[in-house]
């Protein structure tokens, strides 16, 4: 459903959430690698959520990324809007066009009426958790594997 834009972006601000501080920032090299992510594609990501100010970074030697504003104020739903807007969460789940255009539209598909509770649960879920509560989580599962 989502797009790897958008996964790749919630794992990293995720692992800046878990490793990086503003004093202690991260490359996108690091990144990259702990996570499995192409790097030229982690850098065009991460440049457009720190333009958009969900991320700090810094140039240089000791340069890097962090969070510009604190995890709990970061919902996953805010993340995916930045780097995807919205639109996945009111696409047709099969393509079809008679689906497109505004919300409103009232001539869907059986398929994506059959779907919207799932998707009002997802946006729902996206909304009311944030990075931190992920975070927490992540940390959680890294020391029962300990």
């Amino acid at each position: 459903m989502l797009s790897n834009t958008s996964k790749y972006a919630l794992r990293a601000v995720v692992y800046l959430a878990i490793h990086a501080t503003p004093a202690a920032k991260i490359g996108i090299k690091k990144i990259s690698e702990e996570l499995d992510i192409p790097s030229p594609f982690l850098g065009k990501i991460l440049q457009t959520l720190a333009r958009k100010k969900l991320l700090i970074s810094t140039k240089g030697p000791n340069g890097g990324f962090a969070l510009g504003k604190p995890a709990e104020e970061i919902s996953l739903l805010y993340v995916v809007e930045l780097v995807d807007g919205l639109d996945v969460f009111h696409e047709c789940l099969i393509g079809l066009n008679i689906c497109a255009g505004k919300e409103e539209n009232h001539h869907k598909c059986p398929m994506h009426n059959l779907s919207d509770d799932l998707r009002k649960r997802l946006i729902d879920l996206f909304q009311n958790n944030s990075v931190a509560e992920i975070a927490i989580d992540i940390k959680k599962l890294e020391s029962l594997l300990k």
